[in-house]
């Protein structure tokens, strides 16, 4: 039988959470995104189906109505898992195939530098997001 992919650390390790992380968030990613499509592509109401109906006015809507702290929690966990699902796979193509600790420290903290300006940014919208007076 052919093995794919890293095999699952063992011990107590940073290794071994993040394994079983990609696992659990691949899992809620799976959910959370098909949900995010059909909930804002497929799924119609007054203001018609497809991505011409998501604008600003849209998004002010579901998170300033009666569901908008769901919406922001939906949106927030999606954003997190997704960025932290995704930063953890390329720390891993890193440490795969970057081998001269120069490079690697380097690329390493660029990514470190993405997830921190990116999050942020992101954290910050959902927080601290008002409608315009």
């Amino acid at each position: 039988m052919a093995v794919f992919g890293r095999p699952r650390p063992v011990g107590n390790t940073f290794e071994l959470y993040a394994w079983i992380f990609m696992r659990l968030s691949g899992l809620a990613l799976l959910f959370l995104a098909l949900g995010h499509l059909f909930i804002m592509h497929l799924l119609g109401d007054e203001t018609g189906f497809g991505v011409d109906r998501v604008t600003y006015e849209f998004v002010l809507g579901r998170w300033t109505g009666d569901l908008g702290l769901f919406w922001r929690l939906w949106d927030g966990s999606l954003l997190y898992l997704a960025m932290l699902h995704g930063l953890n796979g390329l720390r891993t193509v890193i440490d795969d195939y970057v081998h001269t600790p120069t490079l690697h420290g380097f690329f390493t903290f660029l990514l470190l530098a993405f997830a921190m300006a990116f999050l942020g940014i992101g954290t910050i919208t959902i927080l601290l997001f008002s409608p315009p007076t």
